[in-house]
């Protein structure tokens, strides 16, 4: 993940540098519609986040009862510079979207027992700090089982390939 100097080992895609990526998110569940959301932040978060720390193995999105999308347990570790001023690791964060995109994911969430599932969480090439999340329903365990012969056919497919030159 971050390599002894603390820089970030973690690919650029389409001028994106990404921080976090939640690989068991795509396990666990299918993901349908994803959206692009700000995050707000704290300078300490931010200057934590440009080490190339942080991870979203555990965190979800929630809906308050103010209309508000919360991303809750994102872990951001503490920027040991910022000393007094240093931020909560793992605080709830408001997620920036559009009203429309925040009606649309608290009604999939109410009438369909979906879920908010963070899946990456990147740097644009703005420099502003995104996250990508995702609307999913949760797998079943045969599904689980059929996601790993599909990923274990495939890497025995490119091996084959592979052999035959």
């Amino acid at each position: 993940m971050s390599s002894k100097s603390g820089g970030a080992k973690r690919k650029a895609v389409d001028g994106q540098k990404i921080i976090a990526d939640n690989r068991k998110a795509r396990f666990n569940y299918s993901i349908g519609e994803t959206f692009e959301a700000g995050i707000e932040l704290k300078g300490s978060e931010v200057k934590s986040l440009r080490v190339g720390q942080g991870s979203l193995n555990e965190a979800y999105a929630q809906a308050t009862r103010d209309g508000e999308i919360m991303l809750v347990n994102a872990y951001i570790p503490v920027y040991l510079q910022a000393n007094q001023f240093n931020h909560e690791t793992r605080r709830p964060r408001k997620l920036l979207l559009h009203r429309r995109e925040i009606d649309k994911l608290i009604a999939a969430v109410q009438r369909q027992g979906m879920t908010i599932v963070p899946l990456r969480m990147y740097f644009n090439d703005q420099g502003l700090v995104k996250v990508e999340i995702g609307l999913a329903q949760g797998k079943k365990l045969a599904d689980k089982r059929e996601t790993l012969k599909e990923r274990s056919w495939e890497r025995d497919k490119a091996r084959l390939l592979r052999e035959k030159g």
